[in-house]
């Protein structure tokens, strides 16, 4: 998965210093629920902030996680505090043990936790960091209620999902707005209604709704209205038949988001307000969009936050939102001066959603540079010495992505050794710096069958190896290096002239490190060892002097990228490529 040897890895905590007793992850102690239904009246705490319930019926894929962020957006930029939630109804913890091919990427957040890749959404569009509590699971809340059980803290009831299982996931739903940093919580749910997984979900929130005080919450609700081109026209069915089954598992929708490929005629808006029992001016249009960042501007035109505020009847904030920085953004993306084309060398490029944050980073990053980014994937299965300089002709930068296991490890290894012969830009990330510096330990050291203990157990030169603290570790889930870790950078080194600065910290999630009995062997040959972690002094960029642009980091820059901030390396590298384009 995108991030293992090299992994796709809040309110911010602290970053954790890496030691010896390598903390992993506890479980809760218990606190005992009330055994019996809350009052109608709310305890103050369960008031501080205002919630709005995002659901999605139809199909999956519609864009729950772009809609809540686009919403947010518009009101953080009205001045409301705003924060994003997204519980998932599967059973897995969370989704750190899931294939890319399943789930698409791992999101990690500062403090560590393995989250949905929406979570990456609500970073970028609002510019504030994410947490543990931003992403809940089926499986968190049960493992947390069974934990609970076996300790007798139900005092001899019968656990049921109702109301136990349904009271944890409330108590989850208002953590965040209990905090008295938020205005307003947007919690998406995820799957479709009619889901059976799903429903504990929506009971809960049907539960809230009754016990929060009026004006305190709404449900907005994601539909499809499909286009048969046979008849010619937009289909309000599906939406009708969502709604219903959302009104009878007893919530109504406040407000209906309907995606379509075209325009929805007002008379058809009537129809769809008459059947679904919502104002015609709650019915949002939400057309395909050439870009997920012109959804806000979109939803705004839509009156979408509008009408939330009045519903809501939020106070305090601007009259508009004030989106400059947003359209400036915007207009430098879709307006480019430049162009390049970067190869993205990785084992599930099948599924993009697998390297999103990656992605992303380059629209960020080609926005910042006034440049089109067009991402060419390679599969590195496909990659060989043979055929590599075949599969990279005409591209202008090299990125070596994230990855787990042995497959495609080689591939990678001869798209490295082609860039740096060829002095063409290179930029690895996590997998991608340890398959840099197996490479240079093959071809440049002459350690014969270099390799990675992951890929080799028995390999004469292991100059990745794993972590003494994490051989005795079984459970695969939430056992790696997880979340933010210091580094310092060299000063004069290409990191620190591209962040501008010489301390950072970056978000990480691996297992495997830089062998540093081979440090320095390979800084003599020119390999620079250029950021350590200041507590253990591993290795956390490596880049050659004598190369224009050959950069890797072990941590995942990519997700920290966002609009308002493109992460500086990924902007550097862009540079690097255009000036690698120009000749």
């Amino acid at each position: 998965m995108p991030g293992e040897g090299g992994g796709v890895a809040g309110h911010v905590r602290l970053a954790r210093p890496y030691t010896k007793n390598f903390p992993l992850p506890t479980r809760q102690k218990a606190v005992a629920l009330a055994p019996v239904m809350p009052d109608r009246t709310p305890t103050p705490t369960a008031a501080t902030a205002k919630y709005i319930f995002v659901t999605g019926g139809v199909t999956s894929s519609l864009g729950k996680g772009i809609i809540s962020a686009s919403l947010a957006k518009l009101l953080q930029a009205r001045g409301f505090r705003v924060t994003i939630q997204k519980f998932d109804p599967y059973i897995n913890i969370d989704p750190g043990t899931l294939n890319p091919y399943e789930h698409g990427e791992c999101y990690v957040t500062d403090d560590g936790a393995e989250t949905d890749l929406d979570l990456g959404h609500y970073e970028r569009f609002l510019n504030v960091p994410t947490s543990q509590a931003n992403n809940v699971t089926t499986g968190r809340i049960y493992d947390h209620v069974i934990t609970k059980e076996r300790e007798g803290a139900y005092l001899g009831k019968t656990v049921q999902v109702v109301p136990h299982i349904t009271d944890e996931i409330k108590r989850r739903m208002l953590l965040l707005g209990q905090t008295g940093q938020f205005d307003v919580v947007i919690t998406e749910i995820g799957g479709s209604i009619g889901d059976i997984e799903s429903l504990p979900f929506v009971e809960s929130v049907r539960q809230l709704r009754w016990e929060l005080p009026e004006n305190s919450s709404l449900v907005i609700h994601l539909t499809l209205l499909p286009y048969l081109k046979a008849a010619g026209e937009l289909k309000t069915k599906p939406t009708q038949h969502s709604v219903r089954d959302l009104r009878s598992a007893g919530l109504q929708p406040d407000i209906l988001v309907c995606r379509s490929e075209y325009p929805i005629p007002a008379e058809m808006r009537r129809k769809i307000a008459l059947f679904c029992n919502v104002n015609i001016n709650s019915v949002i249009e939400s057309l395909d969009a050439d870009s997920i960042y012109s959804v806000p501007l979109l939803m705004l035109k839509e009156h979408l936050d509008e009408r939330v505020i009045k519903k809501l009847k939020l106070q305090g904030g601007a009259a508009q939102p004030d989106l400059d920085v947003w359209k400036e953004f915007l207009g430098r993306l879709k307006n480019p001066t430049e162009e390049v084309t970067i190869a993205l060398v990785g084992k599930y490029v099948e599924l993009p959603d697998a390297y999103k944050s990656i992605i992303e980073a380059f629209v960020h990053a080609g926005a910042q540079n006034e440049c089109k980014v067009t991402v060419r994937s390679i599969q590195s299965d496909h990659l060989s010495a043979e055929n590599v300089a075949q599969q990279l002709h005409g591209v202008d930068g090299v990125l070596v992505a994230p990855g787990f296991g042995e497959r495609g490890f080689e591939g990678k290894i001869a798209a490295v050794k082609y860039v740096r012969e060829n002095n063409i830009p290179f930029f690895g990330i996590c997998l991608g710096m340890q398959v840099a510096v197996v490479e240079f330990g093959r071809n440049v050291l002459g350690l014969q069958d270099a390799s990675s203990t992951e890929m080799d157990a028995q390999t004469p030169h292991p100059v990745i190896a794993m972590m003494e603290e994490q051989k005795t570790i079984t459970l695969k889930g939430g056992t790696m290096r997880l979340g933010a870790y210091d580094c310092e950078l060299r000063k004069g080194s290409k990191a620190a002239k591209a962040y501008g600065r010489n301390h950072i910290s970056e978000r990480h999630r691996h297992r495997y490190e830089f062998n540093n009995e081979y440090l320095k062997q390979y800084e003599a040959a020119g390999m620079i060892p250029s950021g350590l972690n200041p507590e253990t002094g591993l290795v956390e960029v490596v880049e050659l002097s004598n190369h224009p642009w050959f950069v890797a980091g072990q941590f995942h820059p990519e997700l920290k990228s966002t609009v308002q901030n493109p992460h500086p390396l990924f902007v550097r590298f862009v540079r690097a490529a255009i000036q690698y384009r120009k000749g």
